[in-house]
């Protein structure tokens, strides 16, 4: 672990986060342009891939350090997740290292700076043309106070403003700290949810190809459950799927002393679980449809676990935390 690195795992989380941010906004400054590490290159939703190692969204919520992250070698960036109006979260503390387990919890409620704070962040990487061959996606959520029956407004809101920065828009569906999120993830919510989103891609999109629409789902589902999801995902023709999300399990980690604390559970004690939801999903999912899976990748065998599961790509976020750019790294270097 680098001096750096030990600094900031020292620090108090969100203190922590805010630091890392400002440095990579920093890095961002440096002249060149940004590639992926070489590596096994490899498609993703009809677009190439130079490694298939990508930062998860939760890191960069506000699309502020795009490039520095672009910088540690990332195949591709997930930023947010971001709603419709700015929200600050929920109340401190939110976020708790379990390092025994290399794992995180979080609660931290979609706090970000809403949507409208990201054209102009993105239009500025976009224009700077050091961002060579990093794919970048933005995370959507709805606001806290947004009623189910009315997410779908915030869904279109945020694709509409954002229409034209992204290679993808993921849907966040999935995660455990907006109450009642996850309860889009089922039945006739899902289905209609997923419709009106998939209309607004074509009508955004016009003649040209429109902008892929990923579908995040949860580590928490039933075989039924998965089964079901993926059903409704082919009949709205959606673009894939990411899985997993945190999870509200304590599997692993429940002598810690930390895991009383209401939230996600991230980090190597997902990763078994997040492996089998991607194979679960591979089995029922059309031969070619967009598979990314994320959830406790935190070391070379488990890289490759996920990719043989079925993934054409993986994302990272707890594991890039305790250790930085050389995870990228050595990832990829795995996956070759």
């Amino acid at each position: 672990m680098s001096a750096l690195q030990s600094i900031l795992l020292s620090l108090p989380p969100e203190r922590s986060h805010d630091l890392a941010i400002a440095g990579l906004k920093g890095a961002a400054l440096l002249p060149g342009r940004v590639s992926p590490v070489p590596g096994r290159s490899t498609m993703l939703l009809g677009k190439p891939l130079r490694n298939p190692v990508g930062l998860a969204a939760g890191l960069d919520k506000n699309a502020e350090a795009v490039l520095g992250l672009a910088r540690c070698g990332f195949g591709f960036v997930e930023v947010g997740t971001v709603t419709p109006r700015a929200q600050p979260g929920n109340p401190q503390p939110r976020l708790f290292r379990l390092p025994e387990h290399k794992a995180l919890i979080n609660r931290m409620g979609f706090n970000n700076d809403g949507m409208q704070a990201l054209p102009r962040r993105l239009a500025r990487v976009r224009s700077s043309n050091k961002l060579c061959g990093t794919l970048l996606g933005v995370n959507l959520g709805k606001n806290k106070d947004t009623p189910n029956e009315d997410a779908a407004s915030d869904y279109l809101k945020g694709m509409d403003c954002l229409h034209g920065y992204a290679d993808y828009f993921t849907i966040n569906l999935s995660s455990p700290n907006t109450p009642g999120l996850r309860s889009l993830q089922h039945g006739d919510a899902l289905r209609s949810l997923l419709s009106r989103l998939k209309e607004r891609q074509l009508q955004l999109a016009g003649q040209s190809q429109p902008v892929p629409l990923m579908l995040k789902v949860a580590p928490d589902l039933s075989s039924d459950d998965i089964a079901q999801i993926a059903e409704q995902v082919v009949a709205c023709a959606f673009d894939g799927v990411i899985a997993t999300n945190t999870t509200l399990s304590r599997e692993g980690v429940a002598e810690h002393p930390h895991a009383i604390e209401t939230g996600g559970l991230s980090g190597q004690p997902l990763a078994d679980r997040s492996v089998e939801v991607v194979r679960q999903f591979r089995s029922v999912l059309p031969e070619g449809m967009a598979l990314v899976g994320v959830g406790g990748i935190s070391t070379e065998s488990q890289a490759r676990d996920m990719l043989q599961a079925g993934a054409q790509a993986l994302q990272i976020y707890t594991s890039f935390i305790y250790n930085g750019p050389k995870m990228v790294h050595k990832l990829v270097a795995a996956t070759n």
